[in-house]
């Protein structure tokens, strides 16, 4: 008899306890449809009872309690509301965009100026640790000038490996905006785009383009900081305990390259290092550099073909064939940097560069200045073409001066021709544009 007692009050106690278990998770459901209906209408005051109960007994029902119920927060401006939302969305869904949570929590506190700047770097430092591309464009460029302003004359290395893992992820980041942005451009040229398709492409010419300021702010801080005179000391130092460190050895070889610190005889060691320990094609390439230096054009011309042959990924093909065309001049660079637009027809510094040829040319394509003054028109639509199929190549601040410098209405008229009408650049150019 006490065994069936016992075995009769434990069955009621399991399906009391799951009932009220059950009755539990069913008011979790009400509340949160009833919480989501409301924040989804901005009815945000209504939506904050719900949201409390929610948080209190049904913390793990989903991450949308959290998405929703920051916007609930900030519409009713209850700043610690958020704070907690934020910190319990990282607790309870730890693996759900964890980088991105972080980001848009310090933008929370810098938007409405409710922590200190060692609060916000300690949770952009999180942000980075996890993942940097997930992070938010300006959160990037804060987190960077924060560890330069921190480290800039006591530890100017971690400056370095910071930038470099920033533009490594916003490099990613942009060339896949880069793709994104060419099939969408691709559909809406045919007509056959759909109206979310245009918000998308809006959207990620947008952020394409704010990238694209964020590395030239970061090349602009690093600039200052990264010179040969304190590259090639660093490097010399470290050289020997890191000579089987690919990482290592690409960042290094690739900032001498950067900051024109070549013809130094460490790049020379540094590129051989590279190439010996990682055989890649990357590495292959920087060493064609070396050669080209060193006056021996058949070996250059030998290892950037190995260097290319190995590559698989066309973008990277692309970036080859651009920095071949960058070592060369005229017609001949420019026929390489349309090599490179024919792996990556979207590589806006591609266009970049020829923009760049041409302006160069400028005084001396031309026996007049109308004519003079029409070389900057072809380069000005080089670079508008960079923009379009590149938001993020920074085509803006080229834009801009080569606009400057094309043929006033004036010089139009006085040379006899109307705007809009066709004139064909002479010189090695030979490209036919629009009078402006």
């Amino acid at each position: 008899m006490k065994k069936i007692t016992y075995l009769l009050t434990g069955l009621f106690l399991f399906v009391a306890v799951n009932g009220v278990k059950a009755q539990a998770s069913q008011e979790c459901n009400i509340k949160y449809n009833l919480f989501k209906q409301n924040a989804l209408s901005k009815k945000y005051a209504e939506a904050k009872p719900d949201l409390d109960y929610l948080l209190n007994n049904c913390p793990k029902l989903s991450v949308n309690i959290y998405k929703y119920g920051v916007k609930v927060a900030s519409g009713i401006k209850d700043h610690a509301l958020a704070k907690k939302i934020y910190e319990m969305r990282l607790a309870n869904f730890p693996d759900k965009d964890p980088a991105k949570a972080h980001s848009d929590y310090a933008t929370y506190i810098i938007k409405n100026k409710i922590g200190t700047d060692g609060e916000v770097f300690s949770i952009l430092e999180k942000a980075y640790a996890i993942s940097p591309k997930d992070m938010g464009v300006k959160n990037i460029f804060r987190y960077f000038k924060a560890v330069t302003e921190k480290n800039k004359d006591t530890n100017p290395q971690k400056v370095f490996d910071t930038y470099d893992d920033v533009m490594e992820s916003v490099q990613i980041k942009l060339d896949d905006y880069n793709k994104k942005i060419a099939a969408l451009q691709a559909k809406d040229s045919s007509g056959t785009i759909d109206s979310k398709e245009k918000k998308r492409l809006n959207a990620y010419t947008i952020n394409s383009t704010s990238l694209g300021k964020v590395e030239g702010g970061l090349d602009a801080m690093i600039s200052k900081i990264a010179t040969c005179d304190r590259l090639i000391p660093i490097y010399t130092r470290d050289f020997d305990t890191n000579k089987n460190d690919g990482v290592w050895l690409k960042r290094a070889v690739s900032r001498m390259y950067n900051k024109g610190c070549q013809t130094d005889p460490l790049f020379e060691k540094l590129a051989n290092a590279y190439a010996e320990a990682t055989q890649s094609a990357d590495a292959y390439n920087f060493l064609a550099g070396v050669l080209a230096k060193n006056g021996d054009r058949s070996g250059a011309a030998q290892m950037r073909k190995k260097a290319f042959d190995l590559e698989t990924d066309p973008n990277k093909k692309a970036r080859y064939k651009l920095i071949e065309a960058q070592s060369a001049s005229g017609s001949r660079a420019r026929a390489l940097a349309y090599e490179a637009l024919k792996y990556n027809p979207n590589l806006g510094k591609a266009y970049l560069f020829i923009a760049s040829l041409y302006q160069k040319s400028a005084n001396s394509c031309g026996s007049d200045e109308f004519e003079k003054r029409m070389v900057y028109v072809a380069a000005l639509n080089k670079a508008q073409k960079a923009q379009r199929v590149d938001p993020g190549c920074g085509a803006g601040r080229y834009i801009a001066s080569y606009r400057k410098n094309v043929p006033s209405k004036k010089l139009v008229f006085q040379k006899g021709l109307a705007s809009g009408s066709s004139y064909r650049v002479g010189c090695w150019i030979g490209e036919t544009v629009r009078v402006p």
